[in-house]
């Protein structure tokens, strides 16, 4: 901590090269192909074909913002106030569940309404949840690797915040909290026999959530067979399907796919990476796949270098943000193309929408403030020591 308080005078910040070009291109990407799966609905809701555009470019702009206090606030900083944040997050999940606070919107209440933008409150939550789980195996090392009860632990309030979601209902987000919680909890060294068994509990209590409510077993059907009822319960996906089908290699063109026409719901949000492969193709989607690999592989690269630097909490929160983004962008990418059931998660620093674009940029300069104090503590390492802790 000396080395870095000594470093943190010379008021650079370093920046990771790499990194800037992976989000720059994805947001760059993103904000193309919001912009051309909904022109048309923009004239249909405001008669502005450049609605929804606009808002977007807001959103990432206030993204960029909120980032940069993010980059600029020292890690412990956030260390010391994981505990209250992930409180806040659940107060946050009472307070959206209240008639007349929480905003409506396809059946399910996710959104709080601040200054005429919707904030989807399970964001902030995941985002709380990696610096939550990350203080707390920093803090409970030992327990964890030796005790159950170390293990179960801080589920309990994981437990609670995924019921709160679940009432929404958001059975995505609770999923996407536990997948940080548990990959977190791996990585810290938990025995594997611990893990698998909470892993077990885990897959049977959410079989039994799918299994014992209506709607989410027809995803799971229509999923499995979309074809059998093209028009109701498989709609999506048909859809989905047919634009990687029109895709072929190289797409029909920018702004010239057929099935954003209000033949695929959520062209803009849930279902971006779809509008992608039929206007750009398989290169299209090869491009995305790769950027969000590159950038799952460069968050674990910071990773390991804050653990071999001896910052256990930075490593942490960049292993979460790894698991996060990587995990997130899967399951996004898998619903498009038919290999998961319907989940509604936006694609990261790709999809439209307010809060997730808001999280997501602040997440990722979470991720280059780690950098930043890494790479402070390696420019004052001797030179024999410092070569392990590139990045």
């Amino acid at each position: 901590m000396k080395i870095l308080t000594k470093a943190s005078k010379l008021g650079r910040f370093h920046y990771d090269p790499i990194l800037v070009l992976i989000c720059m291109s994805l947001l760059f990407i993103g904000y193309i192909m919001v912009a051309s799966s909904s022109l048309h609905l923009g004239t249909k809701v405001t008669e502005n074909s450049f609605h929804y555009p606009i808002r977007q470019s807001l959103h990432i702009g206030l993204g960029l913002l909120l980032g940069s206090g993010v980059a600029l606030t020292p890690i412990s900083t956030w260390q010391k106030s994981g505990q209250w944040l992930f409180i806040v997050g659940l107060v946050l999940l009472v307070i959206v569940l209240i008639p007349g606070l929480g905003v409506k919107v396809n059946g399910s209440t996710r959104w709080l309404s601040i200054g005429g933008m919707r904030i989807q409150v399970s964001e902030l939550v995941k985002y709380f949840a990696v610096i939550y789980m990350a203080g707390y195996v920093t803090r409970h090392q030992k327990s964890i690797r030796e005790s159950v009860f170390g293990l179960f632990k801080p589920f309990l309030l994981f437990s609670l915040a995924s019921i709160l979601l679940l009432t929404e209902p958001d059975f995505g987000s609770a999923v996407v909290i536990f997948v940080i919680a548990m990959g977190i909890m791996f990585l810290a060294g938990a025995r594997l026999s611990q893990f698998i068994m909470l892993f077990t509990i885990v897959a049977i209590l959410a079989t039994l959530l799918v299994r014992y409510q209506s709607y989410r077993m027809k995803r799971v059907t229509s999923f499995m067979d979309p074809w059998a009822d093209a028009k109701d319960t498989g709609y999506q996906l048909v859809h989905a399907l047919i634009s990687f089908g029109r895709g072929e290699w190289f797409g029909v063109g920018l702004g010239s796919g057929i099935q954003k026409l209000y033949y695929l719901p959520e062209a803009h949000t849930d279902f971006l990476f779809s509008v992608i492969a039929e206007e750009l193709g398989l290169l299209g989607v090869l491009t995305v796949i790769s950027l969000f690999s590159l950038l799952v592989w460069r968050t674990f690269k910071i990773g390991m270098a804050a653990e071999k630097a001896g910052e256990q909490f930075s490593a942490y929160i960049a292993y979460g943000l790894g698991i996060w983004f990587g995990f997130q962008s899967f399951v996004n990418m898998g619903v498009n193309m038919g290999i998961l059931p319907t989940k509604g998660l936006t694609l990261p620093l790709m999809s439209y929408g307010g809060g997730s674009m808001m999280i997501m940029c602040c997440a990722v300069a979470l991720l280059f403030r780690v950098h930043n104090e890494v790479t402070e503590i390696n420019a004052n390492l001797p030179k024999e020591k410092s070569k392990w802790l590139n990045v």
